[in-house]
């Protein structure tokens, strides 16, 4: 593999980990203002079913057409430094795509009643009236936040990543005042509307730098029978449930937590919320960093790059967060008591939260994972064996959900574990599947990196959990303060302990985010 791939891969990984860190950061003070604000109640139940609906909407109308039709064939043209020719096939994708979006979102708003019961079909009475209220309310922000994502897709093509990084920032702040400043007044309704500022405040953001690219060259176009465009919608069509499989599966889960005690879909949404995060620092940062070059390698057919590039970045991948799920599982009470445990979100909520944190975490190295896995497959341009697979373990975790739920104690757990099963079995069909197809993928070496991270992610969580054992002993839970004293250091010292493991058992990949971070020192 050149040096010069890999060097923008690394700088460009470096910049959004840090802006996705920031971002989610913002996110979790987001969620934290919600439950210090709202708890969990039927209240917030009930925005968070709305909230699913338009971005499960995006995820499908964006998500799946950015990643897997319209980044790579519009990449493929500037590789080939056919830039006017790539432009008249975006501009007709981009304007039938606004087009689709007025058409959703009037018809989402009009039809909002009978779209509430797919996300939460057991919810009745105020809950349902409130949950059909709040969709009308934010169904709007698809429009917008699918337009981020169209502007980002763009950007990203230029492998130019800085601005569409700190749009989701933006974002964030627009729902945390919208819940601070306006949620104690107008109640959920004031944190609906924090949504749409933060939309629209995201794709200010990207605004001015996807000008300068679009500047001359885009024209609104609707000439569906371009060659180019319907390149784009063959990849596109399958892939709408290929990349977006895993908001599926939080569908059909909150749908069989809306069937348990109050507050159940709070306290999963909390769970997921800790689970994304090193999936959206990590895993999101790496894949997308990477996405460019192997679209690029791929349509100039050099492959021996093209596997090098997908190795490297499914091994860093693995390499952070198998540790990162194993540290979530031996501290998910402290660190859920830590984030949220505050004005109406009780011990009792934080112990609900932290049972479901560690289920998911289970299968965090899975679904990061197919960050990569997934890109690897849009990049040559196949799109059909991800929705195959990616259907296969949605079957497999709606009949685990019914199974754990139905006949067992597991409650929130069972919905958080079928999700982890689901998304490993997920994983190993890709990767087998694609390794049989490139004739190899540098399995040995993948291997390898699992093995010897996943034994020093064991003496880490081991080292982290009796940390927090002995400094919570000494400095208690009481207060805030102590909490982050003993919740931190067990982390630091966990984060020391497996990085000695890594330079101890010779980890690759070790090299490769001491190379990032330094990056980022530099800069």
């Amino acid at each position: 593999m050149s040096t010069e791939p890999h060097r923008t891969a690394t700088r460009a990984a470096a910049l959004l980990m840090i802006t996705i860190t920031i971002s989610r950061v913002l996110g979790f003070i987001r969620e934290a203002a919600i439950a210090n604000i709202f708890g969990t109640s039927y209240v917030t139940d009930a925005f968070y079913a709305a909230f699913t609906i338009p971005d499960l909407m995006y995820y499908l109308l964006i998500g799946g057409a950015l990643s897997s039709g319209f980044i790579p064939v519009f990449t493929s043209y500037l590789a080939k430094d056919k830039e006017k020719e790539g432009w008249e096939v975006a501009s007709i994708f981009i304007s039938v795509v606004l087009c689709l979006l007025v058409i959703v979102t009037i018809l989402g708003i009009i039809f909002a009643p009978y779209l509430v019961p797919l996300v939460a079909y057991k919810f009745t009475g105020e809950t349902m009236a409130l949950t059909v209220r709040l969709t009308r309310i934010m169904f709007s922000a698809v429009m917008m936040t699918a337009i981020a994502g169209l502007e980002s897709g763009i950007l990203n093509s230029y492998q130019e990543f800085t601005a569409s990084a700190f749009g989701p920032i933006v974002y964030n702040v627009g729902i945390i005042m919208g819940a601070i400043v306006l949620g104690k007044r107008f109640g959920v309704y004031g944190l609906a509307a924090g949504v749409l500022v933060g939309a629209v405040g995201n794709v200010l953001t990207q605004f001015f730098s996807t000008a300068r690219h679009a500047g001359g060259y885009f024209k609104f176009n609707l000439d569906i029978h371009n060659e180019g465009f319907k390149q784009i919608i063959a990849l596109v069509i399958p892939a709408l449930i290929g990349l977006s499989i895993s908001q599926i599966n939080l569908v059909v889960n909150q749908n069989i937590a809306s069937g348990l005690a109050e507050g159940s879909i709070t306290a999963l949404r909390y769970a997921n919320r800790l689970f994304q995060l090193p999936l959206g620092i990590f895993a999101m940062a790496i894949s997308t960093a990477f996405f460019p070059s192997m679209t690029r390698q791929a349509s100039i057919a050099d492959y021996k790059s093209f596997k090098a590039t997908f190795s490297l970045g499914l091994r860093s991948v693995l390499f952070i967060t198998i540790p990162s799920g194993v540290g979530l599982i031996v501290l998910s009470e402290p660190i859920v008591r830590l984030l949220f445990k505050s004005g109406n979100f009780t011990e009792s909520d934080v112990t609900a939260t932290a049972y479901a944190l560690v289920f998911y975490s289970l299968g965090l190295f899975a679904h990061s994972a197919i960050q990569v896995i997934t890109r690897g497959y849009y990049s040559i341009k196949d799109t059909r064996t991800p929705v195959i697979v990616g259907a296969l373990a949605v079957a497999l975790n709606v009949i685990l959900n019914l199974i754990f739920v139905n006949y067992s104690n597991l409650a929130l757990g069972g919905i958080a574990f079928s999700f982890s099963l689901s998304g490993i079995l997920n994983m190993v069909l890709l990767l087998y599947i694609l390794n049989k197809r490139l004739d190899g993928i540098d399995t040995g070496k993948i291997l390898m990196t699992f093995g010897k991270s996943t034994l020093a992610s064991i003496v880490m969580g081991i080292s982290a959990y009796y940390s927090y054992i002995y400094l919570s002993s000494i400095f208690g839970i009481e207060s805030k303060l102590n909490q982050l004293i003993h919740t931190g250091g067990s982390i630091i010292i966990g984060v020391i302990v497996f990085a000695v493991m890594a330079f101890v058992l010779k980890i690759d990949e070790l090299n490769v985010i001491l190379d990032i971070i330094k990056r980022r020192i530099k800069r």
